[in-house]
């Protein structure tokens, strides 16, 4: 049968795309499968890597600043240091991106980055400086930063179009950061914050021995069959579809940045503040299982709109009625709309775009300019207005920003349309 390219129903059932060329406007051929598909075969590979990943993140991004306060770093030198994370998302993943699919080789990427950067961190045991921390996180962060989008173009590969267990295996990603953060808690009120370089490198190491069960999935389409990615972010409905997941990020930096200094300022005791984030973190986990029927039913379309007016309502609730004990946590339960539901939709619409040979630096970029550009650039503006008009100023901001984002994503579904007239709506 003929069905779009870009029709959802593709991302709503156990269907697989076959002899589509990434970003092609017309039509693929698609070939509807067993109602119930078998797990990718390298399915344990993928939970064991996330796990290890996000667990490192886990370990290492609540913890640093309190490591490096201890050795004697200004609040400005740690502002700096912790930025390195986002920034680095901004040129990292598109290097190691554009490697991998240049060599065909993305698992011997992810194990080199993976060495290197455990290499890297070892600079984390020694050295007082500001100028050494700055070197290190810059090193680390750039290896690291190959990690997530080169993990996920691989399982996607795998799973050839057929996103049924997508969810399923990345909740272990969330999975492991809960657990790290849980459990580097409490060995760091034991043996104190020297411990957080022992903790991390481990979770490092982890991360390697992961990468070396991997397999190289297949591409499912030649090199040379593959667009041009420049001409592909020519394309208006991609364009939009990438400014949306910006705003979407950037408005989320009201949390990542802001969330617990206003929850403390209000007068929320730090055990609250903590059960909150890991409220969050288990909403995401339960979607992420349930994902599948859901986007069977709504599509992928429906849902990366509904997640961005969503998230509108939550950051009001946050901002407005974060006094209340009850909508805070509605607001945290939300999370599972506004974080794990619009990845797993971004995710699938990427797809339409970027696929086989071009998997690699599609996750890339969605790292790159989402979380790269949009986390950083909603730090910064979300700084001035908490300086300039206070903290309800910020999370009404972060509103404004993500009904941006549901404007420009009902543009880029728009305009996919027409390029593909027959596109359902």
């Amino acid at each position: 049968m003929r069905r779009c390219r870009g029709d959802d129903a593709e991302n709503r059932g156990p269907r697989q795309v076959k002899d589509a060329q990434p970003g092609e406007p017309g039509c693929a051929s698609i070939t509807i499968s067993v109602p119930h598909p078998s797990w990718p075969r390298q399915s344990a590979n993928f939970a064991f890597f996330f796990f290890a990943y996000y667990g490192f993140i886990g370990a290492f991004s609540p913890y640093a600043s309190l490591y490096f306060a201890d050795k004697g770093m200004t609040p400005a030198e740690i502002g700096v240091l912790m930025s390195l994370m986002q920034v680095m998302r901004i040129f990292g993943p598109n290097l190691w991106g554009w490697a991998a699919d240049r060599t065909q080789q993305r698992v011997l990427v992810l194990r080199i980055t993976a060495l290197a950067a455990m290499a890297a961190f070892s600079g984390m045991f020694f050295g007082r400086s500001f100028a050494h921390f700055f070197a290190v996180m810059v090193a680390l962060n750039a290896f690291t930063s190959a990690q997530g989008p080169l993990s996920e173009a691989l399982m996607l590969s795998e799973m050839r179009g057929d996103l049924t267990h997508y969810g399923r295996l990345r909740l272990w990603g969330s999975v492991g950061f809960i657990a790290s953060v849980t459990v580097a808690g409490q060995l760091l009120d034991w043996g104190g914050i020297a411990l957080m370089p022992w903790i991390s490198w481990t979770l490092l190491a982890l991360v390697l021995a992961a990468s070396l069960t991997m397999r190289e999935s297949p591409h499912g389409h030649a090199q040379q069959d593959a667009p041009s990615v420049l001409a592909l972010l020519k394309q208006r409905d991609v364009c939009a579809f990438f400014a949306s997941t910006l705003l979407m990020v950037a408005a989320h930096a009201a949390l990542y940045v802001f969330y617990s200094l206003y929850l403390a300022q209000i007068g929320y005791s730090k055990t609250v503040i903590g059960m909150m984030w890991s409220l969050g973190v288990v909403a995401e986990i339960v979607f992420f299982y349930y994902q599948a029927p859901i986007f069977r039913r709504i599509g992928a379309r429906s849902l990366m709109i509904a997640s961005l007016l969503i998230a509108v309502v939550r950051f009001l609730m946050i901002g407005f009625c974060a006094q209340s004990l009850f909508w805070l946590l509605i607001a945290q339960v939300l999370h599972a709309a506004t974080f794990a539901t619009h990845h797993s939709a971004s995710v699938i619409t990427m797809q339409r775009w970027f696929s086989g040979p071009l998997q690699a630096r599609g996750q890339a970029l969605y790292i790159s300019i989402s979380y790269g550009v949009g986390g950083t650039l909603g730090g910064l503006i979300l700084s001035a207005i908490w300086d300039g008009f206070g903290a309800r100023a910020v999370f009404l901001a972060a509103a404004v920003l993500a009904l941006a984002g549901a404007g420009a994503a009902a543009l880029s579904f728009r305009w996919q349309a027409q390029r593909t007239p027959n596109l359902p709506h």
